[in-house]
């Protein structure tokens, strides 16, 4: 790949797909990471014919051991360096704790938490060799509030965008969560959920999310909170009860 690469997975739908169009756009080839092939071959002749990029897809599920290896393979080659790594991949539980089986609750983990340490690793250790590199992990709001073991798995990956923000950053690698609300994406659909009680004004257009959080993780920041209005209701929510903040996170079951 002549230009800097980006490997996005989640690609084809939602913020990956919108990530993928946004840095290729910016000049950046581009490796996509999702299950589907037809899905993945489609998005990338349409890049490829927009933006005049190279593509290259990479199936892998990353709920297998092998999935995920593959891609941290593609990650960790010196040989076919990555600039930036996008860990967007994810899926909700539209029902609580107790109303999943202990096996889902483990794929959701392994999703969200388990595939993004894995692959962050994977890709450590040529971008701190090269003293450059980018990592961006989609979080959600809800990572701020008391919401189930979405919202535990969020927090998890803001603390870590944190943590490795300020320890890489100066090594020459930004890690950066991005940490959107309500989106006009297939996820909440995909899931199952229920979302005529969200007013219109707390949902975001894709475009919108990413602009602003490839503008802070360029810019070096930890974790971005994109829109003025979501970042003044996280503030309030730390001035509130957990219950209330919990009530609110809950309008989109």
């Amino acid at each position: 790949m002549s230009r800097p690469a980006a490997l996005v997975t989640g690609a084809t739908s939602g913020l990956g797909a919108e990530f993928a169009q946004q840095l290729a756009r910016s000049g950046h080839d581009l490796i996509l990471v999702a299950r589907t092939v037809p899905r993945l071959e489609a998005k990338a002749v349409r890049l490829r014919a927009d933006f005049g990029v190279q593509v290259e897809v990479l199936p892998a599920d990353l709920l297998t051991d092998d999935g995920v290896a593959s891609v941290g393979a593609r990650l960790a080659d010196p040989a076919r360096p990555v600039a930036v790594l996008v860990n967007n991949a994810g899926f909700g539980l539209v029902h609580a704790f107790e109303g999943n089986t202990v096996e889902q609750e483990a794929d959701h983990l392994q999703i969200l938490v388990t595939a993004p340490m894995k692959l962050m690793h994977a890709a450590l250790g040529p971008m701190l060799a090269r003293k450059d590199g980018r990592i961006i992990n989609v979080a959600s709001v809800a990572g701020f509030i008391p919401r189930g073991s979405y919202g535990a798995a969020k927090a998890w990956g803001i603390s870590f965008s944190r943590f490795a923000n300020l320890r890489y950053r100066p090594r020459g690698v930004t890690v950066t969560a991005v940490c959107p609300g309500f989106v006009h994406t297939e996820f909440h659909q995909r899931m199952g959920a229920s979302m005529g009680r969200i007013p219109k004004w707390m949902w975001l257009e894709p475009d919108v999310v990413v602009r602003q959080g490839l503008a802070d993780s360029a810019a070096g920041k930890s974790v971005s909170i994109p829109t003025r209005r979501y970042a003044t209701l996280i503030a309030l929510s730390r001035l509130v009860p957990d219950k209330v903040a919990a009530a609110a996170g809950n309008r989109g079951r």
